[in-house]
């Protein structure tokens, strides 16, 4: 599971190892307390059945007894063994790229360069930098909202599809990739927008990526009311809350809302802010303790949870 995009040039390392959930627990806490621009976390079985392991970075140097402090409710004298570590740029894309694998989502495949030989002939390939690993589909938000977009495909054919929060840019991707049409992307952050383009430019799909830099619609491009019949949003629970309105307005009477960054309990407090909006679950998905959500206007009957 993982919290946050990657810093632009991650200077410090923070690692400890612990059960899971506890390595859940604190994934959770860095990944509400810090700016998610500047600090990513991430936590993962280190073998089956094994430990597990926490590693955050951080864009400047952490205040490391504030983070042992932060952490000692959940671990106890156990962040105390936590090490901080100066980390290289170098460093950073060599352990993404040992550890970036490729991920399916029906016929979407996520992959880096080096897995280029696994691409099948029918697939919808997406090719990700190593160095960029963080935002690769890899995250259960990410695949979740991938898987959605499938489902999405066998009832329906989007025409205009905004992807809010885009990041490194997989789920736009997707979808210009598999519409063959202009899709309109944006991000808070320049460095994800820079990050996004220059993939859409890896993958030959950059004519179609409309790429903004702005909090949520705040661009002539995505302010565009009832607009947009697919609508991605994989952020975090409290700005989506805070988005409900925005995305409501220029989403179509017709289209189809696709939230995630969510974990199980923020999902009744989102699914609360939208229906104050007119927007109901239709479907859920739920990846590595995270929640993906497809809204539909009107009262849309809930299908079962995969």
């Amino acid at each position: 599971m993982l919290e946050g995009l990657h810093p632009n040039r991650p200077t410090h390392l923070f690692r400890i190892t612990t059960d899971e959930r506890s390595a859940r627990a604190m994934t959770d806490m860095i990944g509400e307390i810090f700016d998610p621009a500047e600090t990513a976390v991430a936590s993962f079985e280190t073998e089956d059945g094994g430990p597990w392991m926490l590693e955050a970075y951080f864009a400047h140097q952490p205040d490391e007894a504030a983070i042992r402090n932060l952490l000692r409710p959940i671990v106890g004298a156990e962040a105390d063994k936590g090490v901080f570590l100066p980390l290289e740029q170098k460093d950073w894309v060599k352990a993404s790229l040992e550890g970036l694998k490729p991920v399916r989502a029906g016929r979407i495949f996520v992959h880096g360069s080096h897995d280029r030989d696994e691409r099948r002939p029918s697939d919808i390939a997406i090719e990700i930098e190593a160095g960029l690993a963080f935002g690769t589909g890899h995250h259960g938000t990410t695949k979740g909202c991938l898987l959605a977009f499938v489902d999405e495909l066998k009832t329906r054919t989007p025409r205009h599809v905004l992807d809010v929060g885009t990041g490194t840019g997989i789920l736009a991707f997707a979808a210009a990739k598999i519409l063959k049409r202009p899709v309109v992307a944006g991000d808070i952050d320049p460095e994800a927008v820079r990050v996004a383009r220059e993939n859409a430019r890896l993958n030959g799909i950059g004519a179609f990526m409309k790429l903004y830099v702005g909090p949520g619609i705040r661009h002539g491009e995505a302010d565009r009311a009832g607009h947009f019949d697919l609508v991605f949003a994989n952020i975090l629970a409290k700005p989506l809350r805070m988005l409900a309105p925005s995305l409501a307005r220029v989403a179509s009477r017709d289209g189809t809302i696709i939230l995630s960054g969510l974990l199980a309990r923020d999902v009744p407090g989102v699914l609360s802010t939208y229906a104050h909006q007119g927007w109901y679950l239709q479907r859920r998905y739920d990846l590595d303790g995270w929640a993906a959500l497809v809204l539909k206007r009107g009262s849309a009957r809930p299908q079962p949870r995969r």
